[in-house]
């Protein structure tokens, strides 16, 4: 999945994916399923439905399925909600708060400009999407890479960055100032169905 390259809208139409593509993707699209007898599907099973949302999560954040097995056994391992940890584990990578910050207009992006080499965590350089930031973390943009980063922020709108993080456009700076609660997060995913699936 990490290498996924194939069409986002059928994703997006199957798994119900809001986010993995274009921001701008409105609700306009077809709600049913891609292909000629997608509307004519069967009731899911009920083990169909706890991995349709897991492949739902595990497509938004654009996670392979070896990683995200790993994400739910350390979610699983700490103290506290199990599916509130592992979106919180998920919400901290480095490339998803590059996304949720407006400094990428896709998840994908966002990966490219950490892969690229382009981001700053604590003035060090972290070219690993996956990296885990922590509360407290300063992340900032390559001095050689900010007008590429300025393009790419005037298409974005800033007025939906969210609480847990102060962004600072002017100086392409993000301070991760804590994790975020569950209440704060997608209210349609329903993590308890992934949790029911690994429990089988």
């Amino acid at each position: 999945m990490a290498r996924y390259t194939g069409p986002n809208n059928k994703l997006f139409r199957n798994k119900k994916v809001k986010d993995l593509s274009n921001r701008k993707l409105t609700s306009s699209m077809r709600q049913t399923a891609s292909g000629q007898h997608g509307a004519d599907r069967k009731k899911p099973s009920e083990y169909a439905i706890h991995l349709n949302e897991k492949q739902k999560i595990r497509f938004t954040y654009i996670v392979s399925e070896k990683q995200f097995a790993k994400y739910y056994k350390e979610a699983a391992r700490r103290k506290g909600v199990t599916g509130t940890i592992l979106l919180q584990l998920l919400e901290s990578r480095l490339d998803n708060v590059l996304y949720r910050a407006g400094f990428g207009i896709t998840r994908k992006q966002s990966r490219q400009i950490v892969n690229h080499g382009h981001v700053l965590v604590n003035d060090k350089k972290v070219d690993i999407p996956s990296y885990l930031v922590k509360a407290g973390d300063v992340i900032t943009i390559k001095s050689k890479s900010q007008s590429f980063l300025n393009s790419v922020l005037e298409m974005i709108d800033m007025a939906c960055a969210p609480a847990w993080m102060t962004i600072d456009k002017t100086a392409l700076k993000i301070t991760f100032d804590r994790i975020p609660e569950r209440e704060e997060l997608d209210p349609e995913i329903k993590e308890q169905l992934v949790i029911e699936f690994y429990s089988k």
